[in-house]
Formats: C-alpha cells, structure tokens, sequence
C-alpha cells in the first residue's frame, strides 16, 4: 500500500534527526580516540537484542580505535525507520535485513556497498551456501549472515494434545479435524498474532507452497502477468478463511501481539494448542516459562501436507537468516570498522554458543557438531534438519518482495484473515503491485 508523501517526509525527519543525536552520542564500551567516526548498528529488540548486544560490546572493549555504537527498535517500528533512513541517505553504518526485494531495492538505489572483494571466502565458507547466497544480488555480495536459521514450523502443547486423546497432524484434513475436538474441550486450536500482521503470513506461504509448489511464487518475484491469480492463492485464501469460520484460531487473535509474547503464552499457559511460527516462539517460551521445556511439554512438527497438492511437504518457509549489509554512506573510517567486525568479530565461537543458547541454530557449516551438547539440543536439531533437507526454503514473503508490495500483501492478508475482502479481492488487489 502507498503511503502519502507527508508521511514518509515525517519519518525521513524523525530518521534524519536520529541519526544526528546518535553521531554525538557516546561511542559505547571502551571509549573511543575518533568518537565522531564511530560505526552505528541498529538491533531488534527480543529474544536475540542481548546476543547482538554482547557481540558488540566484546568487538568494543578489543577495538577502542574502532567503535560500533549500537541502538535497538521493536520489530515492525525497526523495518519502516530503516527504509526511510536509507532513503534518506542516514542509515546506520550496519544495516540489519533480511535480504530478498528490500536488499535489492537497497542495491538498486545505490545504497549498500558490493562486498564481493571485502568478504572473502575465508569468511563466507564459514557459512551455509544456502544461506549465503539469499545475502547476493546477480551474483554479487551484499549482506552477510548474522542471526540463527529460522525456518517456520507448528508449535504444539503436548498436554493438551493428550488431554483430548489427539496425535499431532501430518495433513491439512487432520489439523482441520481437530478444530472442534479442542473447542469442545474450551482450548483454543490455534494461537495467532493477527495485530502484526507478519504472524499471519506464514499459513498462506505454507498452504500456497503445498499446494502449488515454489513456482507460485517464483512467478510473483518475477512479476508475471496476474501472477496473484494462480489458483494457489485461491485456493489457500479460501482454507485461510473457512479455518476462520470454523473457529480454529483464538477469539480475538486480530488485537493479540506478537510484540509482548502474548500469542505464544496462550501456548504454553494451556489457552491453545498450536502456534506456527519462527523459533522466536521457542525463545519466548524459553523466557516466559522455562519449565515448558525443561518438562518436556512443548512440540514441534512441520507444516502438514496438502492432499492433490504440488508442493513437497519438506519444503519450509521463513528466514534463513538476518544480515548485515555496509551502507554505502558511511565514511571511509566507519566502513573500515564494519568490514573488520564482519571479518573476524561476527561468527566467533563465543557467538555461535550465544545462539544455541537462546535455541538458534547458526547459519554455520560447523554449527551441527555443537547442537547435541546444547541444552536445546534436540529442538536445535529439528531446526537444522528442516532447513537442511528441505527442497525449497522460501524467504518470508514481505522481505522478498520490494518495500511496497511487501506492505500491501501484509495489509491484504489481514484483511482474508478478517473476513474483510475475499480470495478473489485479494489476488485482483495485488495484481495491481505487479512490478511496482
């Protein structure tokens, strides 16, 4: 969807004035003799802020005479602010993403420097090919991985599961079956976050991929003609909306947010019974109530199948990773300083514990080997079979596609979900993104 001119000319001065407070801020642990050329980065808040956190301050504390100032904003605030400041030519010196059409839009723009030469593969080999290649762009290096992967799978209650005599489903007939046997027993089937939106999107990937296959998609990316009129999408809107009828999600799930954990607690409090999303919930829950794990309580299973589907049921969606990119903007002194985090400051070992420890598995070749003696070892390991054997592992739609039509697809979506707009409404909708 469009936004108005006055509205991004008030976030590109709220970006621009930001960015200017922070150059004459503090240079963070450690001091440091050129404060004025301090690189910036700029964090999600969560479950990883205090990892990322961490990395700087070690990388700080080493490296007075090249400083990396860090600040950290909420999930759906952080992806409209950096836009704007990129836009705006005030974007931090590392730029946290997570590739696909928006890194491309940054390329387009100029705004990213190509790292091709500065990141050799004596750091690239350290990582996952897979995961590498979502950070370029016709070949080139733009973004280097720096988060866990993330593929999306079914969280599951097992006590709840048990209290209603129920195996957990491996088909989309069997999720559906079980809808009115948890009604009936006052649990909620499904936890979902439809305040933000992005939660709501991982059931239409899923079911558009079982049922069509990764081409669907493909299509879109390509900007085929009336490509959002496959009848994948169709097809997947009108289950998305006949789930809605049939009571599977939450009442109330359009005002429940992601950003507090509320979606997830209804989980592991025993209000619902199923929760799909990103291993952000399994370190939720690790926060909100270690017990869940410890006794064994949680559940974990992929997507289930679609029956006459295209799709393969191994194939997974979600995030392979986040990234880091240079912004082309950056003084000579604050890209020399980023480039050298990257180098030798970002996949340390130290780093990688740091992930398997809040139940992230690290986008490294390396990381398997580590994943039995982890605590979350078993969950690990599920994680990093999906993302490993799947055919296909498709980059969250909204970071895929470019900015706007990113936001019109999260907007839209919501709408199927609230009954608001039809399948039909939603494909013709989108069509009009087409190339935007």
């Amino acid at each position: 969807m469009q936004r108005s001119l006055r509205y991004w000319s008030v976030l590109t001065s709220i970006a621009t004035a930001t960015a200017l407070l922070a150059a004459c801020g503090t240079s963070g642990p450690g001091g440091s003799k050129s404060s004025g050329e301090a690189a910036t980065a700029w964090i999600l808040t969560g479950p990883t802020e205090a990892t990322f956190r961490a990395s700087f301050d070690t990388w700080n504390k080493a490296h007075p005479d090249e400083q990396i100032k860090v600040q950290s904003f909420e999930n759906d605030a952080y992806k409209q602010k950096v836009r704007s400041a990129v836009g705006a030519g005030q974007a931090p010196t590392l730029i946290f993403g997570w590739a696909g059409g928006v890194l491309k839009s940054y390329v387009d723009a100029g705004a990213v420097d190509d790292l091709t030469s500065d990141i050799d593969a004596s750091t690239t080999s350290h990582f996952l090919p897979s995961v590498t290649k979502v950070g370029q762009i016709q070949d080139k290096l733009y973004a280097v991985p720096n988060n866990g992967v993330k593929p999306a799978v079914i969280y599951y209650n097992k006590d709840l599961f048990q209290k209603i005599g129920a195996q957990p489903p491996a088909t989309w007939e069997q999720l559906v079956g079980l809808v009115p046997r948890f009604k009936a027993a006052g649990i909620a089937p499904i936890t979902v976050s439809g305040q933000d939106k992005w939660p709501l999107l991982m059931w239409e990937e899923y079911l558009v991929d079982r049922i069509g296959g990764p081409d669907v998609m493909k299509r879109v990316l390509a900007n085929a003609p009336n490509a959002w009129s496959d009848p994948a999408f169709i097809q997947a809107n009108t289950m998305i909306q006949q789930l809605v009828d049939a009571g599977g999600f939450v009442n109330g799930f359009a005002s429940i947010s992601t950003k507090t954990g509320a979606d997830v607690a209804l989980l592991y409090t025993g209000k619902a019974a199923m929760n799909l999303n990103l291993p952000s919930a399994y370190q939720t829950i690790q926060t909100g109530d270690p017990s869940f794990l410890s006794g064994g309580k949680l559940g974990y299973l992929p997507f289930p199948a679609v029956a006459g589907g295209k799709g393969n049921p191994k194939n997974v969606v979600g995030n392979p990773s986040n990234y880091w990119s240079v912004s082309s903007k950056a003084s000579d002194q604050q890209k020399k300083t980023a480039l050298d985090y990257l180098r030798t400051g970002l996949e340390t070992d130290d780093y990688s514990e740091a992930l398997l420890k809040i139940g992230l598995v690290p986008p490294t070749t390396g990381a398997q080997a580590k994943l039995a003696s982890s605590s979350n070892g078993p969950y690990l390991q599920t994680i990093y079979d999906a993302a490993q054997q799947a055919p296909n592992f498709q980059l969250s739609w909204d970071q895929a596609l470019a900015p706007a039509q990113g936001d019109a697809l999260l907007t839209n979506l919501q709408q199927v979900f609230l009954k608001q707009i039809t399948p039909a409404q939603f494909s013709a909708n989108m069509n009009k993104t087409l190339g935007s």
